[in-house]
């Protein structure tokens, strides 16, 4: 059998319970071909790069796979007629990566710094202290260094 990633991007009007229920009907697909399906990573609810049917955000979430391409085929076809999934993509892979996908990896990180915008190590008004100052600034420390 061969092995795949598997990520698909859900409406984002579904509930996490809605999420996780379409995921365990994969499974269960994937089962039914004598498949398997190892790790999987609910990456959450993302903002989406574009617009794709009226929504902005969508649910992500990644599945590693081990069937036989039956399984893989079926499963994109039922997902192509589900409502709730807007894009999918499975990649066949070598080997599954047994750590945490980058995604996740990225989530923790940012976790761990505060989240997005953390600006706390500039000083006051956002500078950065590697800029020139400005020039009513210059002029004005040239006027004090005269006197």
């Amino acid at each position: 059998m061969a092995l795949y990633e598997h990520v698909f991007l859900a409406r984002q009007d579904i509930s996490q319970q809605q999420v996780e229920a379409l995921v365990e009907q994969y499974k269960t697909l994937i089962g039914e071909y004598e498949g398997s399906v190892g790790k999987v990573e609910f990456w959450g609810l993302k903002t989406i790069a574009y617009r794709i049917n009226k929504n902005r955000k969508a649910h992500y979430v990644l599945m590693n796979i081990d069937a036989p391409s039956d399984a893989i085929v079926e499963m994109e076809r039922q997902m192509r007629i589900n409502e709730d999934v807007m894009r999918f993509m499975t990649i066949r892979v070598e080997e599954h990566e047994e750590e945490q996908s980058a995604m996740m990896q990225k989530r923790d990180r940012d976790d761990r710094r505060g989240g997005r915008g953390d600006r706390n190590d500039r000083g006051p008004r956002g500078d950065r202290g590697d800029r020139r100052p400005r020039r009513e600034d210059r002029d004005n420390n040239s006027d004090k260094a005269a006197e």
